[in-house]
């Protein structure tokens, strides 16, 4: 990845005006769906659905569905983001007789059968600082550039009262992107080391393309949709945005050892390398005991591409 790509492929969310690029939209007779996947997320989804809807629904007409896919949630999350605006759809009534299984990526798969958009926006259900320029920022290269397929998001990620004085410590979010994505990408892509956040679970893609692809169900779809078009399609298909500042809840460093291994094993899928599905990851807890072992299976599922199925009955 050369310094002239990132100089002519990377962005400020301030570089398009929300008149300009409705005029785009409205020009092409574009349609775009809004996507948040959710998974026990009543506590945030609420507000962002709220806030989106009348900012980009019905504030600026930029948004034609909000839809929320509610990922197999025990709270309230799909009556939260219901009352809040949002189209709601539980991800295992959609295509039941495709099967359902867990994660975010089977969500986002699933979302293709239940949206219309030309150009699909997905934004995770669980952030505290962020704002709706986040949507438009993303939109941007897509209205205006056609031979751009994916947009990624970029921004400062604090680790939310991280420090030692209890304070926020700023840059130092983003653990799994630091300790995993990044340096594997280094060693098996490095191409794509241009890319400020290859996990950001914010970005936007052309419908077309997104339906090609394979989509891992779990965490690593963030990643495996940009090395994919990256591979097919090449640099120039891609483009990233800088949104400013993003805070989200953060995981147990414990709950990050699942999504890390499912990051690298669809790094090593598309470097041609095979992996056992699902791969049981152990993992050590300390007790007056010793240590003790807790073994967990990470599946490593990819749906296949969703074009397959689109049109087929229900």
């Amino acid at each position: 990845m050369t310094d002239s790509w990132y100089a002519a492929h990377t962005h400020h969310w301030a570089d398009w005006p929300l008149p300009e690029l409705l005029h785009c939209k409205e020009s092409t007779g574009t349609r775009i769906s809004l996507v948040l996947p959710a998974r026990n997320e009543a506590g945030t989804v609420g507000r962002l659905v709220e806030r989106l809807r009348m900012a980009l629904v019905e504030g600026v007409p930029l948004v034609d569905e909000l839809v929320v896919i509610d990922s197999d949630s025990s709270d309230d999350t799909g009556d939260v983001a219901s009352a809040a605006g949002a189209t709601v759809h539980r991800a295992a009534e959609v295509r039941p007789d495709l099967g359902t299984v867990p994660g975010k990526g089977e969500a986002l798969w699933k979302s293709l059968f239940v949206t219309s958009g030309d150009l699909l926006v997905f934004m995770d259900a669980d952030l505290v600082d962020w704002g709706t320029h986040f949507v438009a920022g993303l939109l941007g290269p897509l209205l205006t550039d056609p031979e751009v397929r994916l947009v990624k998001a970029f921004y400062d990620r604090p680790l939310l009262a991280g420090g030692r004085d209890g304070t926020d410590q700023e840059g130092e979010g983003g653990r799994v992107t630091e300790l995993v994505a990044r340096p594997a990408l280094a060693l098996l892509f490095p191409a794509l080391a241009g890319v400020v956040q290859p996990l950001a679970g914010e970005w936007a893609v052309r419908r077309d393309h997104m339906t090609s692809l394979r989509v891992p169900t779990g965490y690593a779809v963030d990643l495996a949709v940009l090395v994919d078009t990256a591979q097919q399609l090449g640099l120039e298909a891609l483009a990233q945005v800088d949104l400013g500042r993003r805070a989200h809840r953060h995981q147990p460093l414990r709950d990050l050892g699942p999504m890390a291994l499912q990051v690298l094993a669809a790094l090593q899928a598309r470097a041609g390398l095979s992996s056992p599905d699902p791969v049981p990851l152990r993992q050590f807890r300390s007790s007056a005991g010793g240590a003790g072992a807790v073994v967990r299976d990470v599946p490593l599922t990819e749906r296949p591409p969703a074009a397959a199925y689109l049109g087929s009955a229900a």
